[in-house]
C-alpha cells in the first residue's frame, strides 16, 4: 500500500513520527507528488546528502528563477536578501560569507553571553511571577531568544515586539507554509521593513560605534574582503530570525517533553550537572528543525530510485533523529543516552552557525525552569503545530506551574 505523505496535515504535524517510520521501512527513497520532490527519512541517507557537493543548498536562486517576471516583481526584496543568506549558498560563496561571518559571531561571541542568558531567564521566570497558568511560549521560550540575539546584535529591547512580528511573518515562506494563501505578500512585506530597519540601525552604527556584534560585523574586514551593504544587511536579518526562531522551538520542545518523560524530568531537575547531554538527547528526541532542502545537480541512485539533476530532496531532520539504524529505541527520551551525534543542526558545511548558542540558551535555561517550578503540566486542550515543513514548533504551549 502506497504511503500518503500529507506535510500539511494537523495530525502529521502534531506527531510525525508514526508516519517517518513507515517511510524508513517501506519507501526511504520517496517521491512526494504532493511536494514533487523526494523525500529521505534515515539517518545515514540524510547525513550523506548534507556532505554530497553534488546535491546542492543553492535552492532558492533556480526557484526565482522559474518566476513570472511579475510573481518575482512581487517578492524582489525576498529574492533580494534571502539570495545572500550562507545557508543558501555553495562553495565558494558559502565558504566566504560563512568565514566573514564566524570572524565577530562564533564560539567566543555566544559564550559571552552567558550571564545574560542567566539574567534574562531569571528576570522572565520573575515576570511570570505567581501565575498558575500561562502561555510559555508568549511567556517564555519566545522572548527569551529574541532578547538574546538582539542584545547581540545591538537591537533596542523596546523593538521585541516588531522583531517577532517581522519575524514570524517571514517566516511563512521561509518554514514552506502551505495554508497561508497570502505567505508571499506577507513575508515579502516583512522583508522589506526588517531591510529597512537593519539599514537605519547600520547607518547609526557608521556614525556613532558601538561594542556590538553590528558595530563589528560593519567593521569587519578579513584580508581585504568585506561584506557588501546588501551582504550585511542580509547577513543581520538571517542572524536575527535563526537565532531566535529554531531555539524557541528547542527550548518549548524539550519542555514538553519533559513534560511527557516525567521521570526523565526528576532526573534534571536533581541534577543540573546532567544539563548538556541532556540538552543533547531533547534536540534529539524532538527538536526544533523538520526538513533542509537540496537540489540534485548529478543524477544519483539511492535505494533503487534515480535522483534526476533538477530535482529537490528534502532530507528530513528530525526523521533522522528516531531512525532505529542509528539509535536504540529511537522513541524514548533517555537523558544520559550514548551514540551517534543527532543531525538537528544539520552536517558537514552548512551546519547552523549559531548551534553553541542555542545548546548554551538549553542548557542554562531548562535547568533553571526546573528549579523554579515544582510541578510543570499541560494545560488541557490541544496543541497546535506550526504548519512548516522546515520548523517543528508549536503555536502556543499553555502550561499550569506550582512552585
Amino acid at each position: 500500500m502506497s504511503i500518503d505523505y500529507r506535510p500539511d496535515d494537523p495530525a502529521f504535524l502534531a506527531d510525525p513520527f508514526a508516519l517517518y517510520a513507515r517511510l524508513q521501512d517501506e519507501d526511504p527513497a520517496h517521491w512526494s507528488t504532493r511536494l514533487k520532490a523526494w523525500v529521505l527519512t534515515r539517518y545515514e541517507d540524510v547525513k550523506r546528502v548534507c556532505l554530497d557537493r553534488e546535491i546542492s543548498s543553492d535552492r532558492l536562486r533556480p526557484f526565482f528563477a522559474s518566476l513570472p517576471g511579475a510573481e518575482a516583481s512581487r517578492i524582489g526584496d525576498i529574492i533580494r536578501y534571502l539570495s545572500l543568506w550562507m545557508v543558501f549558498r555553495d562553495p565558494p560563496d558559502h565558504t566566504r560569507l560563512r568565514r566573514l561571518t564566524s570572524k565577530v559571531f562564533n564560539v567566543r561571541s555566544m559564550h559571552a553571553m552567558r550571564e545574560r542568558i542567566v539574567a534574562l531567564c531569571d528576570w522572565l521566570l520573575d515576570e511570570i511571577g505567581e501565575r498558575e497558568e500561562l502561555d510559555f511560549i508568549r511567556a517564555f521560550a519566545g522572548p527569551l531568544p529574541a532578547l538574546v540575539i538582539m542584545d547581540m546584535l545591538g537591537v533596542p529591547r523596546s523593538e521585541l515586539a516588531r522583531v517577532k512580528r517581522m519575524s514570524d511573518d517571514m517566516a511563512l515562506f521561509i518554514g514552506s507554509s502551505r495554508s497561508q494563501s497570502e505567505k508571499y505578500d506577507i513575508a515579502e512585506s516583512a522583508t522589506k521593513e526588517m531591510a529597512a530597519f537593519f539599514r537605519n540601525l547600520i547607518a547609526a552604527r557608521r556614525a556613532g560605534p558601538r561594542g556590538d556584534l553590528l558595530t563589528r560585523l560593519v567593521m569587519l574586514e578579513d584580508e581585504g574582503d568585506r561584506l557588501t551593504e546588501d551582504e550585511l544587511v542580509a547577513t543581520c536579518i538571517l542572524l536575527l530570525f535563526a537565532g531566535h526562531e529554531t531555539t524557541t522551538n528547542h527550548i518549548a520542545n524539550g519542555l514538553l517533553s519533559l513534560i511527557r518523560f516525567p521521570g526523565e524530568m526528576r532526573a534534571l531537575r536533581d541534577d543540573a550537572g546532567l544539563a548538556p547531554a541532556a540538552v543533547e538527547e531533547l534536540l534529539r528526541y524532538d527538536g526544533p528543525s523538520g526538513a533542509q532542502v537540496r537540489i540534485v545537480r548529478r543524477e544519483h541512485e539511492l535505494h533503487g530510485k534515480t535522483l534526476r539533476p533538477g530535482e529537490r530532496v528534502f532530507i528530513m531532520l528530525n526523521a533522522a533523529n528516531r531512525d532505529p539504524r542509528a539509535y536504540p529505541d529511537p522513541h524514548r527520551l533517555a537523558l544520559r543516552r550514548d551514540g551517534v551525534p543527532h543531525l538537528t543542526f544539520g552536517f558537514g558545511t552548512h551546519i547552523c552557525l549559531g548551534f553553541p548558542l542555542a545548546r548554551l540558551e538549553g542548557q542554562l535555561t531548562l535547568p533553571a525552569i526546573l528549579a523554579r517550578w515544582r510541578r510543570i503540566e499541560l494545560a488541557p486542550g490541544t496543541l497546535e503545530w506550526i504548519d512548516s515543513m522546515v520548523f517543528r514548533g508549536m503555536k502556543a504551549m499553555p502550561v499550569k506551574v506550582a512552585r
